[in-house]
């Protein structure tokens, strides 16, 4: 499971690009993403980059990719609500987590606020 951390670690090819780059090669790894995630890795790049950039990467490149992009369903939108109660992380975060837990996946990330889940998800740091 890719957060928005993870991607943006690869496309930008900062600290922790190679793990994610290894995970995107490999055949042995099934790669999600939630939506709401792929969202905030579009308005991340529109807002560093120019919307040129983020149309760029959400035409072309994630497409690209071999990861699968997975909808929200009411009940995924209150896994996340849940999530968000309790703890004081990003909204979009708390939909990678709360897909995270219902996929029985592993979250990719470097984002510190992942620690305080880490007894309730595998997280995988880059």
């Amino acid at each position: 499971m890719l957060d928005s951390f993870a991607l943006l670690a690869y496309l930008k090819k900062e600290k922790g690009h190679e793990k994610v780059r290894e995970l995107l090669s490999s055949d042995d790894v099934v790669l999600l993403m939630n939506d709401i995630n792929v969202g905030e890795t579009y308005y991340i790049l529109a807002r560093e980059r120019g919307l040129q950039m983020a149309e760029y990467f959400i035409n072309i490149i994630f497409p690209s990719l071999p990861v699968t992009s997975l909808e929200n369903s009411l009940a995924g939108v209150l896994e996340a609500a849940k999530i968000k109660s309790r703890l004081p992380m990003s909204y979009a975060d708390c939909f990678a987590a709360a897909t995270a837990i219902r996929e029985k996946a592993a979250i990719i990330t470097g984002d510190p606020e992942f620690k305080q889940l880490e007894k309730e998800v595998e997280i995988e740091w880059i």
